[in-house]
């Protein structure tokens, strides 16, 4: 039987698989097919060869929940709340984005005013009723809802996070009149406090779930008609997988579900090659995910924004993306200034070189005529160098230089706003780059690894085997996991440790059975993890902490209190035991081990069996000749000194001047870089 791993994106389709019997593995990459993403999944089993009856796991990873927010593509949704916080979704916290921009307007909201109601009810922060709901609104307001035939619903009350009553009661008068829709609360989506961010992530649950439900729906019908029996695992945003029916109750734990899958795999490889700071890097056809791994992990927050203002709450992978892929435009602004990207050519039209009616230069098409890609992608398909000149030449008149230099513009620029991208979440996390391995992930990652890694002074390029379907290996190396979270605001010296204990335990035991319920048998193969979210007294923003495993005693607060200076000194370059620390909430994560894929084997060839050719190879203004080497066919013994071009089956490294790299025991390509 197979275990596959299967990632949607923007411009392609990913697949890589291994057999648990005989641990046989195989990769697939087909374009994704944006009128109805599951189709390509379906298209990526068939090229790989594997007959969908012999899968035990399909794990799959999907941008189908982000897409459809980002482009407000999901039916009409309803939002309850209490009255007079009808505007909270759009008033949101009153931060502009640009402070001196007078024109800035906020994204749209994710459910337009006309569909949020209010019913008068209150609960104050410590749980209590002040302001018992009003039934006859919320029964007038549910019979609203019915004639409007809207089938998916919100409801998020002020202070529910210390109490839910109030939210179930308008559950129930809600199904009562109308028993077929989807019904979602912010005190079951995450009880925790800050109305903003809870009404958002409860909004983007139901206006998300009738579209995951679809999918869900049309993808398991298309696997059972081809005799699918094993389990469809969906991968989660903060690290691990759920099973496809939790999946479609919480969507909104989906939202970085693609490249969750490659954070997975630079675990992995963390965990195989022995370093401890990865930065995790992964450049496909539309976009630049980049993140943080130390010690086998991903970072994790709980401040991340789909759009500015629109917060979501939920525990996440820390990964920031750009609009900086191998389908990234070329374009000329108003200034005349040359740009790349946002604005990407995706899977249709694609790259002009593709020859499926793009007419605008992208990354891939200034790679081709630089001569870093190979002109039929390894027997691929044939790309139209011809097609790719006349759009570089067209370009290139507007800014007025010769087209290899605009083509190689173009790579620096794309590599330049990755660079801003790795600065961003390095800096921001209070990180310094000199002591991360940049790894490269993604089939056009390879491609600008080293003058990105370059441009941020890191050391080392690492490009790990199947890099080109990255997230997809990754999804395979997952496990089941889940996270629940409950509000507890108390100065530490002061928690009441009784009611702390009780809260874990209640957690633990939560966190184990929704696990239990999609497959873990045994206790033994459940991991628990508890964090809590601390601030000083007077912060307004918490700083995740490890608390350790077993009853809590006054014993070990001392050490909580310290294991959290060193939390937020690392997080913001300061800590002060001059003010006294305090819990926000308590959350557990329950990790379900699962297997993972078996070692690569490396192939044992001659320095002359890895050279498939010499080429020319634009650099720095001038044409170099290239070795072109044979990527799965390296082994530890080879050495390489740069410049030269390392192909793969579903990636190419490309490796500048003053480079030199190396194979390790697991058949990572390892690139040291100098500085210059």
């Amino acid at each position: 039987m197979w275990r596959v791993g299967v990632d949607v994106g923007g411009t392609f389709t990913d697949l890589f698989a291994w057999e648990e019997t005989s641990g046989k593995q195989v990769t697939a990459k087909v374009l994704t097919t944006k009128q109805d993403r599951s189709i390509a999944v379906l298209e990526a089993i068939d090229k790989a060869g594997i007959a969908i009856a012999d899968i035990s796991h399909l794990m799959h990873g999907t941008t189908t929940a982000t897409n459809a927010l980002i482009e407000r593509s999901y039916p009409d949704a309803v939002f309850i709340t209490t009255e007079g916080f009808r505007d909270t979704l759009e008033i949101g916290r009153q931060h502009r984005e640009h402070l001196y921009d007078p024109y800035q307007t906020k994204p749209k909201p994710i459910i337009k005013r006309r569909h949020r109601y209010t019913v008068p009810e209150r609960t104050n922060v410590r749980g209590e009723s002040e302001r018992p709901l009003d039934v006859a609104a919320a029964t007038e307001v549910s019979r609203r809802i019915r004639d409007s035939g809207i089938r998916s619903v919100g409801i998020g009350f002020i202070n529910s996070y210390a109490s839910g009553d109030h939210e179930r009661q308008m559950r129930d008068i809600l199904l009562e009149h109308c028993p077929d829709v989807h019904v979602v609360l912010s005190s079951d989506t995450r009880p925790v406090f800050r109305e903003h961010g809870r009404f958002t992530t409860t909004a983007v649950r139901a206006a998300c779930m009738p579209v995951m439900v679809k999918y869900m729906d049309d993808l398991e019908a298309r696997l059972r008609q081809r005799q699918f029996t094993g389990k469809l695992l969906i991968l989660k945003s903060s690290g691990g997988v759920m099973s496809a029916e939790l999946a479609r109750q919480h969507p909104e734990d989906m939202l970085e579900s693609g490249p969750a899958g490659g954070v997975a795999y630079a675990g992995y490889l963390s965990q195989l090659s022995g370093f401890e700071r990865i930065l995790h890097t992964d450049v496909g056809g539309t976009s630049f995910d980049v993140s943080i791994v130390e010690h086998g992990k991903g970072l994790i927050t709980r401040d991340h924004e789909l759009e500015w203002e629109v917060p979501i709450v939920v525990p996440m992978l820390d990964i920031h993306s750009v609009g900086a892929g191998g389908g990234s435009i070329g374009w000329v602004d108003q200034g005349g200034s040359l740009r790349v990207g946002p604005k990407s050519a995706g899977s249709e039209p694609g790259p002009v070189c593709y020859g499926k009616g793009g007419t605008q230069p992208t990354i891939t098409d200034a790679n081709l005529l630089l001569g870093r890609l190979e002109p039929t992608l390894g027997g691929k398909f044939e790309l139209d160098i011809a097609a790719a000149e006349q759009a570089m030449n067209r370009l290139a008149e507007q800014i007025g230089l010769p087209p290899l230099a605009t083509a190689e513009g173009m790579i620096r620029i794309g590599s330049e706003y990755m660079a801003q991208a790795v600065k961003k979440i390095l800096v921001g996390r209070g990180r310094d780059p000199r002591d991360f391995v940049y790894a490269s992930f993604g089939g056009a990652g390879a491609l600008h690894a080293c003058f990105v890694a370059r441009s941020m002074n890191i050391p080392k390029v690492i490009v790990p085997p199947y890099a080109g379907v990255a997230s997809a290996f990754g999804a395979t190396a997952m496990n089941l996991r889940q996270d629940l979270e409950r509000f507890y605001y108390s100065p530490v010296k002061e928690a009441n440790l009784g009611k702390v204990n009780e809260m874990l335990l209640e957690l633990e035991e939560s966190a184990k059975q929704v696990l239990r319920e999609q497959g873990i048998e045994q206790d033994s193969d459940i991991e628990l993890i508890r964090t809590a979210q601390m601030r000083y007294v007077g912060q307004s923003y918490e700083v995740e902490t490890p608390i350790p495993a077993g009853l809590l005693s006054d014993a070990l607060l001392p050490g909580i209190e310290q294991a959290f200076h060193a939390a937020h000194k690392q997080e913001f370059g300061v800590s002060s035991e001059d003010f006294a620390p305090a819990f926000v909430s308590f959350g557990v994560t329950a990790i379900g081990r699962m297997d993972s894929p078996p070692p690569i084997d490396l192939v044992n060839t001659s320095v002359a069996d890895v050279v498939k050719s010499v080429r020319d190879v634009y650099f720095d203004g001038k044409w170099l000749q290239c070795k072109v080497y044979d990527g799965e066919a390296l082994g530890t013994q080879h050495q390489i000194e740069g410049p030269a071009i390392i192909e793969y089956e579903h990636a190419c490294t490309v490796m500048p001047p003053q480079t030199r790299a190396h194979v390790n025991a697991m058949g990572a390509l390892i690139i040291d870089l100098e500085q210059q």
